[in-house]
């Protein structure tokens, strides 16, 4: 097997995927549509509308893994982001003979009352966990028919660096850090799984590359849910931070918002997450791969000081 692999997708995971590749010193191209550059030392960088499914075969040809990494910039747009995305990784993988690696997350599941394992069905009543777990069944399929190797690895809700404002913690860090009251959606006191998109990112790459890994999902290894209070207060704590206060915000409030903004429409959508324990069961994954999580001081460290960092550079001008 070749050494190469091509990361579409330059967010979160997908730089994590790189950065750890190139410093194993493998051969990586990390593909977007405006051909961003991560400024990771040793990786090239495409310009690729990744839908297009001849580009993306013809990028992906002689690669040993394709990693699908991509996310949409607009919340509100999965159902027309996804469906032609979809398609074209699967048609790149099978013309490529490429490993398909696709970071998931845990919307298949839908509303859950105990902790969620890869054998419990996707059972999802919401149309982005639907679509999600249509995704996953496409790439199953073609799997099971000998056309791809696929396997999904599928994390909770991200904290670490690089996640900021799209994390339901991370991005309350910046008015926290400045003692303000941080607001959270449904209730501040449930436990619930965070998971370090670093981990995200060596998970994905670990069951990419274990033949016996493929075929199925695999959840992220995480370390034990807190609250949302909790992971706040821990996060500040891990830069010598005070703790702030933590409120919920009023269901009422929210269902209005839901009438008039699109982002808050969807998010209202996905709110039994945070109105009821949401936790991942990881133990699958441990054993499978003898994989633990970064300490969870570390996760906290490394989400505030991304946002620290994130500031420095708004504050003087710079990208």
């Amino acid at each position: 097997m070749t050494d190469r692999h091509l990361v579409v997708g330059a967010g979160p995971v997908g730089r994590h995927v790189a950065e750890l590749l190139a410093a194993r010193g493998s051969d990586v191209t990390v593909a977007t549509r405006s051909g961003t550059d991560t400024g990771i030392a040793g990786v090239v960088h495409l310009q690729l509308d990744a839908s297009d499914a001849d580009a993306l075969s013809a990028a992906a040809d002689g690669v040993s893994v394709l990693y699908n990494c991509a996310n949409p910039a607009d919340y509100t747009t999965w159902e027309t982001f996804w469906p032609p995305l979809m398609a074209a990784f699967l048609s790149a993988a099978e013309r490529s003979g490429a490993v398909y690696a696709i970071t998931g997350n845990l919307y298949p599941y839908g509303p859950v009352d105990r902790p969620m394992r890869e054998d419990m069905p996707d059972a999802a009543t919401d149309h982005k966990g639907i679509l999600r777990a249509k995704m996953w069944a496409d790439a199953k399929a073609a799997h099971d028919a000998g056309r791809v190797r696929a396997v999904e690895v599928r994390g909770s809700d991200y904290m670490g660096r690089g996640v900021g404002g799209n994390g339901h913690v991370t991005r309350q860090i910046p008015g926290a850090l400045k003692g303000k009251r941080a607001w959270v959606i449904g209730k501040k006191d449930l436990p619930h799984t965070f998971t370090d998109v670093l981990d995200t990112a060596r998970m994905l790459i670990a069951a990419a590359e274990d033949s016996t890994a493929h075929g199925r999902t695999w959840n992220v290894p995480s370390n034990p849910p807190r609250t949302q209070e909790q992971a706040i207060t821990e996060v500040l704590a891990s830069v010598g931070k005070p703790p702030v206060a933590v409120s919920a915000t009023p269901a009422a409030i929210l269902s209005t918002l839901a009438l008039v903004v699109p982002m808050m429409r969807e998010l209202n959508q996905l709110s039994y997450q945070w109105t009821a324990p949401y936790v991942l069961d990881d133990s699958a994954a441990r054993t499978h791969f003898d994989m633990e999580p970064t300490p969870w001081q570390e996760v906290c460290r490394r989400s505030a000081e991304q946002v620290t960092a994130d500031s420095g550079r708004i504050s003087r001008g710079t990208p």
